[in-house]
């Protein structure tokens, strides 16, 4: 059951597709990352009301109302107390001139979101110009008090239009996987919050807050009319059974970056340190569980955000180092890491700094947000 609240009627806007979706096809064998050799801060990403904390980076596919082509939306986590599951901010950053524009700002208490407002890395921009953006909010900044969140719906020029919640929607969490049709479109969202405690709820085998192996990956479908928001038509559970818990120091633990690739949905599952592969997932009726292992451990620290490359291969951010990691999804092979994130402030450097990550539109490099020093960064040869 999803429930849709409409909140206002938007205007028409324009088309291109709002996500890098390949075809099935071989990898090459030369690396992505082997190219990028310079890393260049592009904006900071404190808004005027002092959210911190940038999770989400999505580069808009098309000119529409405050946004222009080319602009990284990115969005905040944390208010200005630095309580997570609290932002509520969206800024759009052009590239080109460094200049930032407060996109949306909502309150942290929005009746028709369950659990309120804290903005996560479950972020994208359809070509016809709608933003969608999940919710997993919390009153305390700690699992202990989150709610079930929800899924909000922005026109173009940041206003909220639409929410979307229901027993299917429990703390959209990782970077969204979307096939863009125009008229319609098929959204993938990490579902992360089913039944996880607050933090001071340990296993008393590992010391750590308890593992619930109950996370999800919900396919929406939408049809998009010429005049008004996007509507959900079906809502289909295509992976469930991974692992999530709750963490201290970065709130919730579980799986986070979808990236798609012909038919196949690449996972980071963040607890087992992996990347599992969900078959079919444009048109399967059920769920493949937790899917098939691609990749594991090795230079993976905790895989958060994926993005695909041009080159057919896949990049991770790690949540416990500061480093992206470049892999095959055919072979499985890791090919390269790199460290964007050395701050010697955590152990290991970088630690718990990235987040959210995008290629960027001529292929030839990435944007990434810093959550040390609240920036946009990109990686260029």
């Amino acid at each position: 059951m999803l429930n849709s609240r409409r909140l206002g009627q938007a205007g028409a806007l324009g088309c291109v597709a709002a996500a890098l979706i390949l075809a099935a096809a071989p990898a090459r064998a030369d690396g992505f990352l082997e190219r990028l050799r310079h890393h260049a801060t592009v904006a900071s990403t404190i808004t005027d009301n002092g959210d911190l904390n940038p999770y989400a980076v999505v580069v808009a596919p098309v000119t529409a109302g405050k946004i222009h082509k080319g602009d990284v939306l990115v969005d905040n986590f944390n208010n200005s107390s630095n309580l997570q599951g609290t932002g509520g901010t969206i800024i759009a950053i052009n590239p080109e001139s460094r200049s930032t524009t407060l996109f949306a700002k909502l309150p942290q208490n929005l009746p028709q979101c369950p659990g309120g407002v804290g903005l996560s890395t479950a972020m994208t921009m359809l070509s016809s110009g709608w933003v969608i953006v999940g919710s997993t909010p919390s009153r305390d900044g700690t699992t202990a008090t989150k709610g079930p969140g929800c899924l909000l719906v922005f026109d173009s020029n940041g206003q909220l239009v639409t929410v979307w919640s229901g027993t299917h929607i429990n703390d959209p969490w990782g970077n969204m996987a979307v096939v863009d049709e125009g008229s319609k479109a098929t959204l993938f969202v990490s579902m992360s919050g089913y039944d996880v405690p607050g933090p001071a709820k340990l296993d008393p085998a590992t010391g750590l807050p308890v593992v619930v192996d109950k996370a999800t990956v919900l396919r929406i479908q939408l049809a998009i009319p010429a005049s008004g928001p996007p509507k959900v038509t079906a809502q289909t559970v295509v992976a469930s059974g991974f692992a999530q818990r709750a963490d201290k120091d970065v709130f919730l633990i579980g799986p986070t970056g979808l990236a798609l690739i012909g038919s196949t949905l690449y996972v980071s599952d963040a607890i087992q340190n992996r990347i599992v592969a969900i078959p079919d997932a444009l048109t399967r009726t059920g769920s493949a569980g937790t899917g098939r292992t691609v990749t594991k451990d090795g230079q993976l620290q905790r895989a958060l955000a994926l993005c695909v490359t041009a080159e057919g291969h896949i990049l991770a951010t790690n949540g416990k180092n500061g480093e992206v990691v470049e892999f095959d999804p055919v072979s499985g092979k890791q090919l390269a890491a790199q460290w964007i994130d050395s701050n010697q402030a955590q152990s290991p450097p970088g630690n718990g700094d990235l987040f959210g990550l995008a290629v960027a539109p001529d292929g030839s490099g990435f944007y990434y947000v810093e959550d040390d020093v609240n920036m946009l960064a990109k990686a260029t040869p």
